[in-house]
């Protein structure tokens, strides 16, 4: 029985990510927030797939945190063999006026959390020979975007640590890919202005958002064996957005 650890995944992308998981057959799903009492819908709809699900407090921000939520989970199931590097924040503002506070915060989540959390499951991945780690980063890691300096930095350095990551861990069984998603259907979409929905559709040849279910299909993928060949590349799924 597969072991996947997921970050970030009482809510939105990242529950869609355990679902998926849970349907396309890995039997046993781990889901991780800061709080475990957020994570008790995701874990009731993971379990109604017919997969087994707990929740566990890791804080990616947090070295001391993510040791001890790793060998917690490793201790109790035996092993990790996916790992989901989801969790994110988002702190906008233009760069003039952004603080160094919020410059620090996204960074240490969103790329220092993806190391740590990597750094920690890769020891037991190495060990066991064989492993899958997926980062979910963003469209604007590639491309860039007005307002999300700190943002598109820190998505932008996980597909390099992608990339370094894969060199590193490859020879020993264990892959390392990113999935890069464009917008988004969530909170943050369904409250923006219409006009402001109209300009980003605008850029979208699909003409819509996309849904967390089709960021978790692609997550799924380079999780399981089907993409067995597949290191070191970021998975795009913006509804052609963006074709570098």
């Amino acid at each position: 029985m597969k072991t996947a650890v997921v970050t970030g995944s009482a809510r939105g992308i990242g529950r869609a990510i355990c679902e998926r998981l849970a349907s396309d057959g890995v039997g046993r799903v781990v889901v991780c927030d800061l709080k475990a009492e957020w994570c008790a819908d995701t874990v009731e709809a993971v379990r109604a797939l017919g997969a087994e699900s707990e929740a566990f407090e890791i804080n990616v921000g947090d070295p001391a945190s993510v040791e001890a939520g790793v060998e917690a989970i490793v201790a109790k199931f035996g092993g990790i063999d996916i790992c989901v590097n989801n969790a994110g924040i988002t702190r906008d503002g233009l760069l003039m006026r952004m603080s160094e506070a919020d410059w620090d915060a996204v960074l240490d989540i969103n790329l220092k959390g993806a190391f740590l959390m990597t750094k920690a499951v890769c020891r037991h991945m190495m060990r066991a020979r064989s492993g899958s780690i997926v980062n979910i980063a963003s469209v604007v890691g590639i491309m860039g975007n007005a307002g999300q300096c700190n943002y598109s930095a820190s998505k932008g350095g996980l597909i390099a640590f992608t990339k370094s990551a894969a060199r590193e861990l490859g020879a020993r069984g264990v892959r390392v890919n990113a999935v890069a998603p464009g917008f988004i259907k969530s909170k943050m979409t369904d409250v923006l202005a219409d006009d402001v929905k109209k300009r980003m559709l605008d850029i979208i040849p699909m003409k819509r958002f996309g849904e967390p279910e089709e960021i978790a299909k692609a997550v799924s993928f380079l999780a399981g064996d089907d993409s067995a060949y597949i290191t070191g590349q970021t998975l795009s799924v913006n509804g052609g957005m963006l074709m570098p």
